[in-house]
Formats: structure tokens, C-alpha cells, sequence
């Protein structure tokens, strides 16, 4: 029997972390939360400020994404409720959008009772993303590694790296559409050599521990970080200030502009503590990898005036 009401709970992520372009990514203890109840109509209620700006009704992205999903395996999508909340900033390059992709296909899964395994949950989103590293993260949790050839997507996860994060957020957007524009159509062979042999190096490096290895690697990405740099601020002075305050590793998250610095675990918060001080514009998070990915409960939305609480009974 379905469960009439759950709870969806989903992490940002990081993406490229230097090299590894839209193959690599990182979960992080940032979330998206989509509480979903069916209804006579649907109706999306956002808690977090940022994300009223959106539809409330079938017309917002999530709902979106769960009615094409449905449709995918020739169901209908029932009418929802949703309360919405995040964490996760928009256009910033944690993956916002990604998350919100994953918390479609999970609300169409366990609507619609697809039975969907997490690699078909991720075979969809990435067809809707573009690419797996987002949503792959998203989903599995941890470092993720991905491709997708011939339509087939592959993921190999890694859940036991002992890393933090110290992720530095400029106050303005920046849009994927706009920061893929500079990127070039094609690139020379020789470089492109050099540039998967880098992020090979890059992730062996990281697979070992070997976080000084790692670190530079991350600086010599030859896919995207050299195109991009005069769309983000402060970087060169953050990449620099990053490895004085206990970083190993800096890069542009995702598509940017926030920049993430990794560390080992113990020095995070000292990290972003002094980053924050330094660059008092920005909004600098120390944050922890999340290690579970995309998590479903089961559970009843109660109603208390305005107020919108969720009580959690069991897993789904």
C-alpha cells in the first residue's frame, strides 16, 4: 500500500572539483527538504524566501520534473501538496537544480509506485540534467565519479573519504546557461590529453590521500576553470588566502561562482572562519560530505495555522 504522504530530503553538490568536468562530483550537507501529500490539486508551498519567487502550482519545476517522469513509464502523476525548504542557494553552483531534479523522480517513484533501483532514478535525472555528477552525488552520496556513453549512464561512488569543505558564496548569481558560454566548442587534441590526464591524476590522488597532489591538480584543470575565471570574484584572492588558512585544494564549484576549498577533517572550521572574515561579502559554509544521498521517509504533513511540521514515522 502507498503511503500517502512522505518526506524527501536531498543534498546539494559540487561539481568538477578542478578537473574532473562534469564527471566528478561531491554530496554535501546542504538540503533541499520536499514534503509531499496527495490533493485535490496541486499546490507548492515554499518555506525558504529565495524559492517563493516560483509557481505554486504543477507549473513549478519539481512538480515538473515528477509529471515527466510518470509519463516516462506511461503513468499519471496524481495531484500533490509540497512544502518546500532549502538550504541549498540558487544559481550558485551547489547544485540546486540537481537536487530539485532528484526530489522530482523520487515523488513520481513513490507516487506513481514505479519500484525505481537508485541507477534508473539516476538514468533519469541525468537524461534531464544534461550530465551525472550533480545528481549522481545527489543520489548516491559521497564522491561520485560518472559518464554517460551511448545513453547508458555509469556511477562509482565513494563514501568513506574523510574530507570538509569550506565553500565561499558570492551574493550575486551566476546561471549555467551563461557561464557554459564561455567555454570553447572544441579543444586542441594535445590539451585535451593533458587535461584527462590531470584529472586522472587528480583522483587517484584523492582515492589515496594524497591531499598535496590532489590539491595542485585541482589547480591545473584545462576544461572549464581557465574560461571562467573572469566571471567570478575574489577567486584568485581566495585561492591563494584558501591554501595559507589549511586548505590543500580550491576550485570554481560546479559552474561557479562559489569556490570550494577542500581540507582534511580537523581544519574546516578554522577554514571557513577566516575565510569569512577576509571576504565579509560572501557567505562562507563549513560543510561536511554527506554520505547517504537522496533519503525518503514516510510520514504525515500536520497543519498548525501557518505553520507546516513534518513528523517523521518511518523509512520508506
Amino acid at each position: 500500500m502507498t503511503v500517502r504522504s512522505l518526506r524527501v530530503k536531498v543534498p546539494a553538490s559540487s561539481a568538477n572539483l578542478g578537473p574532473g568536468f562534469d564527471s566528478v562530483g561531491l554530496a554535501l550537507k546542504l538540503y533541499l527538504t520536499v514534503e509531499a501529500e496527495t490533493s485535490s490539486s496541486w499546490e507548492v508551498h515554499a518555506l525558504a524566501k529565495e524559492l517563493q519567487k516560483f509557481p505554486q502550482d504543477e507549473r513549478h519545476f519539481i512538480c515538473q520534473i515528477a509529471i515527466r517522469t510518470a509519463a516516462i513509464y506511461k503513468k499519471e502523476m496524481p495531484p500533490l501538496r509540497l512544502v518546500v525548504d532549502s538550504e541549498i542557494p540558487l544559481a550558485r553552483g551547489l547544485g540546486s537544480s540537481a537536487a530539485a531534479i532528484v526530489a522530482g523522480v523520487e515523488l513520481a517513484d513513490h507516487f506513481c509506485q514505479l519500484g525505481l533501483d537508485k541507477n534508473e532514478k539516476l538514468s533519469i535525472s541525468s537524461r534531464i540534467e544534461g550530465h551525472p555528477d550533480n545528481v549522481g552525488a545527489a543520489l548516491f552520496g559521497g564522491l561520485i565519479v560518472g559518464c554517460e556513453i551511448n545513453g547508458d549512464v555509469e556511477i562509482t561512488a565513494f563514501n568513506h573519504l574523510e574530507l570538509e569543505a569550506a565553500v565561499v558564496i558570492p551574493a550575486s548569481e551566476l546561471l549555467t546557461e551563461t557561464s557554459r558560454e564561455v567555454l570553447p566548442r572544441l579543444l586542441e587534441f594535445q590539451r585535451a590529453v593533458q587535461g584527462s590526464a590531470v584529472a586522472n591524476q587528480f583522483l587517484a590522488a584523492v582515492l589515496s590521500g594524497n591531499w598535496a597532489l590532489a590539491g595542485r591538480m585541482m589547480s591545473h584543470d584545462l576544461f572549464h576553470q581557465p574560461y571562467r575565471r573572469s566571471l567570478v570574484p575574489y577567486i584568485d584572492s581566495i585561492e591563494k588566502q584558501a591554501v595559507a588558512f589549511g586548505a590543500f585544494g580550491t576550485a570554481l564549484s560546479g559552474a561557479g561562482p562559489s569556490i570550494i576549498c577542500l581540507a582534511e577533517v580537523g581544519k574546516g572550521e578554522y577554514l571557513a572562519a577566516s575565510l569569512q572574515k577576509n571576504f565579509p561579502d560572501t557567505q562562507v559554509l563549513n560543510l561536511a560530505i554527506d554520505r547517504k544521498g537522496s533519503h525518503v521517509s514516510s510520514g504525515a504533513i500536520l497543519k498548525d495555522s501557518q505553520d507546516v511540521m513534518y513528523k517523521e514515522n518511518q523509512e520508506a
